[in-house]
């Protein structure tokens, strides 16, 4: 059996949405910018897109950015603030458990000389808004917290975060690229000023992402050419990409909420028969999770070999975040938790998505436990643990 439960590092792509990309690398192929008809059948389906994807948030049209990608979206959501405030008046807290590239982003500016503070998680993953409130009496001119955490599926309240921001002036910055099409997101009503998303993790194309930006938040760009969206982001539109977000968009508005009564479903079933293995703990919040993420750590064993071993058994998963996980150091989300560097090791994401099915994730539990007991047979570390039998208790780390 082959059974991919890696959804978090990348999805499939809809088939209604290769069809609705299809006219625009063969038929309506010509550059939004160009004043010919070609030019503008595409610059109309720009705009359409734009529409749709921006209706789904509750934004207005021209408050969304097409970017190439989350990563860059955020690059410019952090450094495009950066810039526009200066170094002198710049002060940016971001939290310990964002993805590489915001982090990144933030210890990059660090060095130029821009004021980062970072914000610290509970044990769950979980911000303290107290801490948070705290620190943003010391001028925080903006505030980057991811709402859906890529690796542990911790949910954070966004809009009590965006009610504590305001209080103090701050901008709010949140990557939702794993909560957008997932979980509903009103950009007004909680209080979001700027938002990163992207097409392929809700069964769109790769290579395409966007920024949203409140119409009262002003950024510097990163990409200086001919002025393409609105001045922020130049460079030739890739409309065949766009058409496809926005289709995988049209898609999430039908299917959501049911797909995340399913998965919601099938992921506690999969933690709960998870669990059942001998010192195996939850990560992340127990409840306070994305439907689709169930993330784990096991003792005495590394999760790259857990990984490996799953995947000769036809099961496609991930020890962490894919765009980090080939550097050999342990999370720095799990850490961020207060896990020790051995046991941060042993991580392993098991994310779903709506192709997954019951047997699938049966498949799992009953594989699982056979590789763990295996890896821990080889495992140089005592004790070796055994299968306890069940209990359906939910531990965590």
């Amino acid at each position: 059996m082959k059974v991919y439960v890696d959804y978090a590092s990348s999805t499939p792509v809809d088939p209604k949405v290769v069809k609705a990309m299809q006219p625009f690398f063969s038929t309506v192929y010509g550059n939004a910018s160009s004043m010919s008809s070609f030019g503008v059948d595409a610059k109309k389906a720009l705009e359409e897109s734009r529409a749709t994807i921006a209706r789904f948030m509750n934004a207005e049209t021209n408050e969304l950015i097409f970017t190439g990608s989350a990563t860059e979206a955020n690059n410019l959501a952090l450094k495009g603030h950066a810039f526009e405030q200066g170094r002198t008046n710049c002060h940016i807290a971001i939290s310990t458990i964002e993805h590489s590239c915001t982090l990144n982003s933030a210890k990059w500016l660090e060095k130029q000389g821009f004021r980062i503070t970072y914000l610290p998680v509970d044990k769950h993953g979980l911000l303290d808004m107290n801490i948070l409130e705290d620190m943003l009496e010391d001028n925080v001119t903006l505030v980057s917290v991811i709402h859906g955490s890529n690796e542990i599926g911790t949910i954070q309240p966004l809009e009590e975060i965006a009610k504590i921001c305001c209080k103090h002036n701050a901008l709010l910055h949140t990557d939702a690229v794993q909560s957008f099409g997932r979980l509903p997101i009103d950009v007004k009503h909680i209080g979001i000023d700027l938002m990163t998303i992207n097409a392929h993790k809700l069964y769109g194309p790769k290579g395409v992402g966007a920024l949203y930006i409140t119409k009262n938040c002003k950024i510097q760009p990163l990409i200086h050419g001919g002025g393409h969206e609105f001045g922020l982001r130049s460079g030739t539109e890739n409309i065949p990409g766009v058409v496809g977000f926005a289709k995988a968009v049209e898609l999430r508005e039908e299917e959501m909420e049911h797909e995340a009564e399913c998965l919601t479903f099938l992921r506690d079933k999969l933690m709960r028969g998870v669990l059942e293995i001998e010192e195996s703990y939850l990560t992340g919040h127990p409840t306070k999770r994305l439907p689709n993420n169930a993330s784990f750590r096991f003792s005495y064993i590394e999760g790259e070999a857990v990984v490996l071993d799953l995947d000769i058994e036809g099961i496609a998963a991930s020890s962490g975040s894919a765009c980090s996980s080939k550097t050999g150091e342990p999370s720095h989300v799990l850490m961020a938790l207060g896990l020790k560097p051995d046991e941060a090791r042993g991580s392993l994401r098991l994310s779903l998505g709506k192709y997954n099915t019951l047997e699938e994730i049966e498949y799992i539990i009953q594989t699982l436990p056979k590789v763990v007991k295996r890896l821990r047979a080889l495992s140089p570390i005592e004790p070796k643990p055994k299968i306890r039998p069940q209990t359906g208790k939910i531990k965590s780390a």
